[in-house]
This record gives structure tokens, C-alpha cells and sequence, in this order.
């Protein structure tokens, strides 16, 4: 395909580079979160630590719901707040919302993303509005799109902005996503459209997570060659096999241009559940913003030092811990409900 995007000089930036803005949903379906003002207040939180370093940009249902959200926000943030009023079923954006590439490195064109098919994670769910979401916004914004017409969410992959992508056989190979693409084919189109030479492929996710593993729960780009690997203590615990497997592929890996990773061991927060369910619990699921960082918490022993690892690779902005409990019962983190913008 010559005019795929990088074949045109785009690329997806890692998430630390400069954003332009910072994409959330704001909650509004009861069926899903009973306890909607535990999430409003975690948004509002989440707000305030963003909008210090970025404008953030919220998907609204309707007129009605935008006047509400107005008059839960603090004034100060309300300057740095822009609300749309997009159509959505849930609150998980960086799965179904745009795939955005660097303006800059086309060479001065528009902002461009790219509309990946979105299934409600391999036909788990009904959600139309959800898969829509993308194509509406780029349409009214005047973006660039590009259709690469293979089933991806956002929190499948991770990339450290220099040619390298992190992904799980678990979600991309799966018979629900591939649509009859066969591995070489799924490389192809995620070197054209991501702007990559480099694809590391871990197995398996965590225990819980409907995503069939989304490697936003597992490992995470800090810089250009470190990875933070989720990784479980309790040799007893359902995880502790698959994360294991996850860590050894990351330290036998190497990057783009063949040098070995930085693989740093980043602790998982043991069960977090209740008797019949057992959420999709992780610190790697954390965000990267222009002067903040938000870190799940999960009211566990190893909150602190999560947060305190992950502060070691960010000196420059503040680490926030987001009390994520009540966000992790819908089976998703902090990372899941944001989307970064790139600058330029």
C-alpha cells in the first residue's frame, strides 16, 4: 500500500512525547457503573491532574450531559476543558476512539489518525455507538484518517516511538480479531500504519481481563529501551506463569535496532475481586501525560512502591495514584479511558 501512513512519514509517538490534548468519556450508563459518583469524582481527579499540562478533551452523549459535566467541573479546569458531543455505549476511548499519529513527522500535514475496525473485544458485547465513535470525531475535526480494516484496540499495543511495538499473540492472534489475516499479514499492516520496523510479540494476559490480553495490563514502554513488565511474587497465583513467560520473551527480545531491553520487574496488586469475580487488576495500566502520570491504585501493600518505580522513569512530572477500584470492576484501568493527542 503506498499511501499508508507510513509510507507517507507518519508514525505513532510513544506516549511520553509532547500531546496536544488528552481524549476521555465521561461516564453515563448506570447499567454499568451503579456507582456513578465514585467514577465522576475519579474523573474529576483525573481531570484536575491533567489539565495542569494539556487541554482535555471529553466525548459527551448529549446537550444534557455536557451541562452536567460542566457544573461538576472546578472553574479552574473549565479553560482547559472541551466537551463533544459524540454518541458512545461505555467509557473505554483508548480501545474504540482514534489511533492518533505524529502530524510532524509528515511533514507538516494535519493531524492524521487511524480507524482501526473496533468489535467490542473480539464480539464479547453489543456496542454500535462505540464503534462509530472514531469516525465521527475525525469527520468533524477535518483529521486525516486511515482505514487499515483490521480489528485493533488501543490498549493491544504500545510503542516506544522509535520503531518498536509491543503487542500479545493472546489478542492479535486471536480467531475474534485477526478476520482472516494471518500473522505475517497482522506484522504488515502494523509496521504500515503504526510507522514501525519492530514487533515484539508476549503470550498471554492477566487473570480476568475480558481484552483477551491487552498488553496495556502487562508491559509498558517508560523510554526508548525500558520496559516495565507486570510481574507476580505468589508463584501460587493464577498470574504468575503467564507474567513470567511475558518477562522472559521481553528480556530475550531486542528493539528496532537489535539492542537488548531494559527489563525492570513493575509488582502486580495481587486479587482484587470479590468471591465469584477477579478483576483485571494492574499498575501497568498507567497514563502518560505532559506533567502528570496516573497510576492505578488499588488500596494494596504495593501501591506505594508501584508508584514510586514508575516515578523513577518520570522525575519531571507528577505521579498521581487514581483510587481505580470502582473503575476496575468494568474490567479496565486508568490507561483504558484515555487517548493521547500528539502535539504538533
Amino acid at each position: 500500500m503506498s499511501e499508508t501512513p507510513a509510507a507517507l512519514g507518519y508514525r505513532m509517538p510513544a506516549e511520553w512525547e509532547p500531546h496536544a490534548a488528552t481524549w476521555l468519556t465521561w461516564p453515563h450508563d448506570r447499567t454499568y457503573w451503579p456507582d456513578m459518583q465514585a467514577m465522576e469524582s475519579l474523573y474529576v481527579s483525573m481531570i484536575g491532574a491533567l489539565a495542569a499540562g494539556e487541554p482535555v478533551h471529553i466525548l459527551v452523549n448529549d446537550k444534557t450531559l455536557a451541562k452536567a459535566v460542566v457544573e461538576k467541573l472546578p472553574l479552574e479546569h473549565l479553560d482547559r476543558v472541551e466537551l463533544y458531543i459524540v454518541p458512545t455505549n461505555d467509557i473505554w476511548i483508548r480501545d474504540y476512539g482514534p489511533n492518533f499519529l505524529s502530524a510532524d513527522a509528515g511533514g507538516g500535514k494535519k493531524p492524521a489518525c487511524n480507524r482501526w475496525l473496533f468489535n467490542a473485544w473480539g464480539g464479547k458485547y453489543e456496542m454500535r455507538d462505540d464503534a462509530r465513535a472514531a469516525q465521527i470525531l475525525a469527520g468533524r475535526a477535518g483529521w486525516t484518517v486511515f482505514q487499515p480494516e483490521m480489528v485493533l484496540e488501543g490498549g493491544a499495543i504500545d510503542v516506544n516511538g522509535k520503531g518498536t511495538c509491543l503487542t500479545t499473540e493472546q489478542c492479535l492472534l486471536n480467531p475474534n480479531r485477526k478476520t482472516g489475516l494471518t500473522r505475517g499479514q497482522v506484522e504488515r499492516r502494523l509496521k504500515d500504519f503504526l510507522g514501525i520496523r519492530k514487533i515484539i510479540w508476549c503470550k498471554g494476559g492477566i487473570q480476568g481481563d475480558d481484552t483477551d490480553g491487552h498488553i496495556d495490563n502487562l508491559a509498558r514502554f517508560v523510554n526508548a529501551n525500558t520496559v516495565l513488565c507486570a510481574w507476580e511474587e505468589d508463584e501460587a497465583d493464577a498470574n504468575y506463569t503467564n507474567l513470567k513467560e511475558n518477562y522472559e520473551v521481553l528480556r530475550q527480545a531486542g528493539d528496532q535496532d537489535g539492542n537488548p531491553l531494559d527489563v525492570v520487574r513493575l509488582p502486580m496488586p495481587g486479587y482484587v475481586g470479590d468471591a465469584q469475580n477477579r478483576w483485571p487488576a494492574s499498575y501497568a495500566n498507567f497514563y502518560i501525560g505532559n506533567r502528570a502520570v496516573l497510576v492505578p491504585a488499588y488500596n494494596h501493600a504495593n501501591d506505594r512502591a508501584a508508584l514510586e518505580l514508575i516515578g523513577r522513569f518520570f522525575p519531571d512530572r507528577q505521579i498521581v495514584g487514581i483510587p481505580a477500584r470502582t473503575l476496575i470492576t468494568g474490567q479496565g484501568g486508568v490507561h483504558c479511558i484515555t487517548q493521547q493527542q500528539p502535539g504538533g
